[in-house]
């Protein structure tokens, strides 16, 4: 999987947060990325987009993004979601991985952590589907 042919979802309530992330996707030369604020317009984009990638925030106005990466596991498990957090504590990041979660990143975040995990992303082997 190449940067420029996946399709990204951002899911943040933040909507500043989405804005740099897209802006530093979009210049490491990601052409499909979509946004989502609430786990419900996630959902509703995944089964949409159904996206390579997705940045999930923890902590949204109408879901938990742990649940949420449950859910997103069960409906593609191929999907690599990259959980992102204020509150990088050592649960928050072990609950993720053992979620199923291809990374974590912590808030604030930089354009070099970004382009870090989308080339560690990118180099992963796509999980056959059984």
């Amino acid at each position: 999987m190449t940067l420029e042919q996946s399709s990204i979802l951002i899911v943040d309530d933040v909507s500043s947060v989405r804005y740099f992330l897209n802006q530093n996707l979009r210049i490491m030369g990601a052409e499909k990325v979509a946004e989502a604020s609430t786990g419900q317009q996630a959902l509703i984009a995944i089964s949409t987009e159904q996206p390579d990638v997705i940045f999930l925030d923890i902590e949204l106005p109408d879901s938990n993004g742990h649940e949420l990466l449950t859910h997103i596991k069960a409906l593609d498990p191929k999907c690599h979601v990259v959980i992102m957090s204020a509150h990088s504590t050592v649960e928050n990041v072990k609950r993720s991985v053992e979620g199923g979660a291809s990374g974590f990143m912590a808030k604030p975040f930089t354009p070099q952590k970004i382009q870090a995990t989308m080339n560690r992303i990118c180099k992963l082997p796509q999980v056959k589907s059984v």
